[in-house]
């Protein structure tokens, strides 16, 4: 049995609907951040970075949303979330996932964890890190907003949806709040109300009690 150990509307969302999508059999585990659960040392067993999610099965453990997405793309095939291995669309899907999560996903830690880069105490400096941090991620926004636009497909990779869909809509939920949230943008809020109109994202956010506005 796949066990996702898991936070609502965390970095555990994409890798909850990809399960949704793939339709196996699965056991969600709370860990509940809100009491620090994550920082137990139980936990810190099977992640000790202290972050979520992580993925167990059998005797696998498995930390890092952008790997467990490809770990379930690998070993669920039939459900077609990534290009076949060897193809130009696979590089691309390769290319995209590694930027959301080491490009667009760290930027947006620096916005929310900004106190994490400067000198206990210093106000100023946290209020600088967050406006610069959210200035680079409009311009990441922009740049995915291109990328829509110059491939006309209703997907990330055009025609066929791929576990890019749920993981950038994960990243742009987390801008709601934004001056300029990643659903004002023209191509980017329609590609949103694209992917959570799937059955599996909404599944996903039911069980995790998303309250809207969702992205």
């Amino acid at each position: 049995m796949i066990q996702l150990h898991y936070y609502p509307s965390t970095a555990a969302m994409a890798p909850h609907i990809l399960l949704e999508e793939i339709g196996v059999p699965f056991e969600l585990v709370l860990v509940d951040r809100a009491h620090d659960v994550h920082k137990t040392q139980q936990y810190l067993q099977l992640n000790p970075n202290g972050l979520i999610p992580s993925l167990t099965q059998g005797d696998l453990v498995l930390y890092e949303s952008a790997a467990i997405c490809l770990h379930l793309c690998d070993t669920h095939p039939q459900a077609a979330l990534a290009p076949p291995v060897g193809t130009a669309q696979r590089a691309h899907f390769y290319k995209w996932l590694m930027w959301l999560t080491n490009t667009l996903q760290a930027t947006l830690i620096v916005y929310f964890y900004p106190e994490r880069w400067v000198n206990a105490g210093n106000a100023v400096g946290v209020a600088e890190v967050r406006a610069h941090a959210e200035s680079k991620v409009r311009v990441l926004l922009d740049l995915l907003e291109r990328e829509l636009a110059r491939y006309g497909g209703p997907w990330l990779l055009g025609d066929s949806y791929t576990a890019l869909d749920p993981y950038a809509m994960m990243l742009c939920r987390w801008t709601r709040n934004f001056e300029q949230p990643a659903r004002a943008r023209t191509h980017l809020g329609p590609y949103l109300q694209r992917v959570l109109e799937r059955p599996a994202v909404q599944r996903a956010f039911a069980t995790e009690q998303i309250a809207p506005p969702w992205v």
